[in-house]
């Protein structure tokens, strides 16, 4: 629905909104990586023309920064801006200028002198100490290891992840009085962005108004309101002025969060025909010494196969570095590919082909909480994918197939990502010219929600999705939780559906007691809708349209608010589940590796818009590919700058690096999840692409790779 606008560039993002008296903010990031400020010279910058402020800890005011737990910040203290003289890593903001154009900005932001008193930053997760820990058991793990037919030992590496959205993120903020508007790249108008602004400033949630219509990729980053949006705020209340304040790509890479780093050992048992008997996973993650952030990554290894014993720890390691973040397929896209890399290396072991030692392994049931699945298909996920891509053609031996001077290798791997939802509302009126409008503050980074919606509304209100116009991403719309999570179409679609289904039912109820109806006097279902007339479902002839019942009863509209809430006591366990398959080409002189071809399998419940699901599972590939051979945070761990922040050094896949990306998803729903049985499909589609190509790698080779990105001179 809206795609002709972002074609043609009329889609408004954070930065394309036009205000009234706007002016612009440059951020002065910290060139140190750990200390405290001694002082700041802003003179050169005041004396620039067009510079209206520079604002810093030392003549900013003292801001509220209420508790705010509920809008995605992770425990801990989080970072206060301009608020002391403490420099907590490498980039985080000292100061801002603001000046009547962007690039006087940040020309004046360039001149602007701070001294530090600086100490060598702690940033290697190899070398740190780890803090807190979290963990998890069942059986004896320990001593069904020592006594196990088979066992391994590998220990795999994944580097830092930086979410690179096309569109920076950037935020205008405006006051009116003691109420603040703010046009803001976020993925969460109403919980994110607008309830921390509102604790930061200590003013009442209602008197902040976000607006956020489109979203240029977020990818995780944009779930929680970062320091640049309080910045803005704050410099637009100092100056009596509306601000823009727009990063540049090198400030995202320390300004908005990331994928953590993580080292994560494991130890497998199993008998000699592969079946599973213990498995224990010692994780550590980075995070930053401020905040600990923690992502779901040992649930993947408690519940993805069956066997007796189990044994976690997941320890954070607190670094000098800006917080982490969620980012797609969080927690599950790290723990799947250490899991399915030693599922792997465990089939190559026994001599056992890696599909026919997952199926072995297959679970009855949730053995980590003793609920049954909801749904898993994950068996008909491998049957599909192996007689579509092929699988049976495989030479099982290692570096045995060849394309000249290429090694070609094929790996698959499971996937897995639990299936959310939270309470969620949508505004749902149907017109009296029988056009429909709805309305709901949920966001829209590229999944489809402008489309999806109108889908759902359209169907319960029996309408053409021509007739149905959907709006979001403005916080004095229904509040809706936020968009990641691969929860919105279960949330936001369930409350969408309520409200079209309840609005329907007015108007059936209407027309059934109105003596002017062809409707009066029948039962209320015998009525059905299509195509915004109404009629009983035996005789189509007798009926009318919703323009006529309204414009007769002289109703110019009717409205409701829908909504929707999660069961309080689980009963299943609940997740969406794919099957990966991946060919690649090693150049077996130069070490380079090609994806050839890949094919995901999924069982994702109900699928809403198959043309969505298809661009959601590309990019979702895409996505995976970067992190398996591409990806790379690189920091100096002298001051913990990031030497690589810039979308020239940190490579990302091109179009050359994907050519034949394909997706099958299994027909049915999930009557368990939620009213309109989807099981969410934005994170599965990234989760099991690294190990599938990691495994793949090494039947190309014979050489396993267990430190992402895989890169070529890993493989000389």
């Amino acid at each position: 629905m809206d795609g002709r606008l972002k074609v043609t560039g009329q889609a408004a993002y954070a930065a394309d909104h036009r205000v009234d008296g706007v002016v612009y903010a440059a951020v002065v990031d910290s060139t140190v990586g750990r200390g405290r400020i001694t002082g700041i010279d802003a003179r050169a910058a005041e004396a620039q023309p067009g510079v209206l402020a520079v604002i810093s800890h030392l003549n900013a005011p003292r801001l509220a920064y209420r508790p705010n737990s509920g809008s995605n910040n992770p425990d801990g203290a989080r970072l206060r801006v301009f608020q002391d003289d403490q420099v907590l890593f490498h980039g985080q903001p000292v100061a801002v200028v603001v000046a009547t154009t962007h690039e006087g900005a940040r020309h004046a932001a360039s001149l602007v002198e701070v001294r530090y008193d600086a100490a060598r930053p702690s940033t290697d997760l190899n070398s740190a100490p780890a803090g807190e820990a979290d963990s998890y058991a069942r059986g004896d793990a320990d001593s069904a290891l020592a006594s196990a037919e088979v066992r391994l030992e590998p220990k795999y590496r994944l580097s830092r992840n930086h979410h690179n959205p096309m569109e920076p993120h950037a935020t205008i903020a405006r006051w009116d009085g003691d109420r603040l508007t703010v046009w803001d790249k976020t993925q969460w108008v109403v919980g994110g962005t607008q309830q921390e602004l509102a604790a930061v400033f200590g003013i009442p949630q209602e008197s902040v108004r976000v607006i956020s219509p489109f979203v240029g990729g977020g990818f995780g980053s944009g779930l929680r309101a970062w320091p640049h949006v309080i910045i803005a705020a704050l410099a637009a209340r100092e100056t009596g002025r509306p601000v823009k304040l727009v990063l540049t790509r090198e400030q995202m890479y320390f300004g908005t969060g990331f994928r953590p780093a993580y080292e994560y050992q494991m130890r497998v048992g199993s008998d000699r025909r592969g079946r599973l008997i213990a498995m224990t996973h010692d994780i550590r993650g980075e995070t930053a010494t401020y905040e600990t952030f923690t992502e779901e990554v040992m649930a993947p290894g408690q519940m993805l196969y069956s066997m007796p014993n189990v044994r976690q720890t997941y320890a954070t390691v607190p670094l000098d570095v800006n917080a982490p973040t969620w980012m797609r397929g969080p927690g599950a896209a790290t723990g799947v590919f250490a899991i399915e890399s030693a599922v792997d290396e465990l089939a190559h072991e026994v001599g056992v082909d890696p599909i026919e030692l997952r199926l072995l392994n297959e679970p009855e049931r949730d053995e980590s909480t003793g609920l049954p699945f909801s749904t898993r298909r994950l068996r008909e996920c491998y049957e599909v994918g192996a007689r579509e891509f092929g699988w049976n053609r495989r030479d099982p031996r290692p570096a045995a197939t060849r394309d000249g001077d290429w090694l070609i290798g094929t790996g698959v791997s499971a996937a897995m990502y639990h299936t959310g939802s939270m309470s969620a509302r949508a505004y749902v009126r149907l017109n009296a010219d029988g056009t429909a409008l709805v309305q709901s503050a949920t966001s829209d980074m590229g999944p489809g929600t402008y489309t999806s919606m109108p889908q759902v509304a359209a169907d319960a209100l029996g309408l053409a999705m021509s007739a149905v116009r959907f709006e979001l991403g403005d916080s004095l719309m229904p509040p809706t939780p936020p968009h990641g999570g691969s929860m919105t179409m279960a949330s936001v679609g369930s409350a969408v559906q309520d409200g079209g289904d309840k609005v329907r039912q007015q108007a059936i109820a209407l027309a059934v007691n109105d003596p002017r109806s062809p409707l009066h006097g029948v039962r209320p279902e015998d009525v059905i809708v299509r195509r915004g007339r109404l009629h009983l479902s035996n005789d189509p002839t007798r009926g009318e349209t919703y323009e006529q019942l309204l414009t007769r009863n002289n109703r110019p509209h009717l409205e409701i608010i829908g909504s929707y809430a999660p069961p309080e006591q689980q009963r299943y366990t609940m997740n969406a589940y794919g099957a990966v398959f991946a060919e690649v080409a090693v150049d077996q002189r130069l070490g380079l590796v090609r994806v050839r071809r890949m094919l995901g399998v999924y069982d994702a419940g109900r699928i809403i818009n198959p043309k969505l699901a298809e661009s959601q599972a590309i990019g979702g590939m895409v996505g995976g590919i970067g992190t398996a051979l591409l990806e790379h945070t690189v920091t100096d761990h002298r001051d913990g700058r990031i030497v690589n922040a810039n979308l020239a050094d940190y490579l990302v896949p091109v179009n050359a690096d994907v050519p034949d990306l394909r997706a099958i998803y299994l027909d049915g729903e999930d009557q368990h999840a939620d009213p309109i049985g989807v099981k969410g499909l934005g994170e599965i589609v990234i989760v099991g692409v690294a190990p599938a190509i990691a495994n793949a790698v090494f039947h190309a080779t014979g050489r396993r790779i267990r430190e992402l990105p895989i890169t070529a001179e890993a493989l000389l």
